[in-house]
């Protein structure tokens, strides 16, 4: 077996994009720059349609921060893409700005791309959502396709991705910016990942998510869901062939549709869909009840996220 690249990297790109939220980020910062990991750390922090802050910026002999501005599409798929392009490390890794990371998570990540010959690496998470927390991780050892097809795989979270930089870059390509609004870039990014090469799992939690009381950015946002979800579901055929993952997305989808207020019609056409091709699926019966006014999105959503759950 040839040597693995990235056996013993000592430089690592971090991508944070960011919008308006100082106080978060630094924590987040902070995090990384924490990491037990040697090497050096360049820590890219781009600003998306926000003022870049000059305070940010410090450097040590083996921890950087450079600031720059989304150089492409608006929006978190060109902010991801523009710290891509400017990395030069053999390993890059990503972070939301509102998430940290455990210490040891990059020491973690980089045993297991050497050991196992991997392209990528995700690790697991702890879910906070007010006074509550969760820890979601895969139970598999390896990301598939397949997998991936029947669920979201929370566990396997975007602030925990970690990947070789040139077959990221060859193989998998940008991050999608065509994407509407770009909800789901983490998961077609995912996806396509794990068609170009092996992406393994760390099964511990590396990094703390914080889901916000007031719900997600995307909770709020349910045109962006609903036509997020028919742009995946059209771009990776593989989803339709597995009834369980489109009864899935369907329900999301029915439930974005219901959520929106004026879709009652479209919303039960689509649950009615997400019904038939699973009934186990509860989705689609929780979309049908908010387009009947029975319940109300807000109260869905918060219900779940206290369970450490999302839509």
């Amino acid at each position: 077996m040839p040597n693995s690249p990235v056996a013993t990297p000592d430089r690592v790109d971090v991508i944070v994009a960011t919008h308006d939220r100082l106080e978060l980020l630094k924590k987040t910062i902070q995090s990384i720059v924490d990491q037990t990991y040697s090497g050096h750390i360049r820590i890219t922090v781009v600003f998306d349609a926000s003022p870049q802050l000059s305070e940010l910026e410090f450097s040590t002999p083996s921890r950087e921060l450079r600031v720059c501005g989304n150089s492409r599409t608006p929006g978190l798929p060109g902010a991801r893409n523009t710290g891509l392009l400017a990395a030069t490390a053999p390993i890059v890794a990503f972070c939301d700005d509102d998430d940290t990371w455990r210490a040891g998570k990059l020491e973690g990540q980089l045993a297991m791309l050497a050991a196992h010959q991997a392209i990528g690496c995700v690790g697991g998470i702890e879910v906070h959502f007010g006074d509550r927390a969760h820890v979601r991780i895969p139970d598999a050892h390896v990301v598939t396709a397949q997998a991936l097809s029947g669920s979201r795989l929370t566990g396997a979270h975007p602030s925990t991705y970690l990947f070789a930089r040139e077959p990221l870059l060859t193989k998998v390509g940008l991050v999608d910016e065509a994407l509407p609004y770009g909800y789901g870039e983490d998961y077609d990014y995912l996806m396509r990942a794990c068609a170009a090469g092996v992406v393994v799992i760390l099964p511990q939690v590396t990094t703390d998510v914080l889901w916000h009381p007031q719900g997600s950015y995307f909770s709020q946002k349910w045109q962006a869901m609903a036509d997020g979800l028919e742009y995946l579901m059209v771009k990776h055929p593989s989803l339709a062939a597995n009834r369980n993952g489109t009864a899935w997305m369907e329900g999301q989808r029915a439930f974005a549709l219901a959520a929106l207020g004026n879709q009652r019609r479209n919303a039960m056409k689509t649950a009615f869909r997400s019904i038939r091709l699973s009934a186990k699926e509860p989705r689609g019966y929780i979309a049908m009840a908010v387009a009947l006014h029975l319940v109300k999105p807000s109260f869905v959503v918060r219900t779940l996220n206290r369970r450490g759950r999302g839509i």
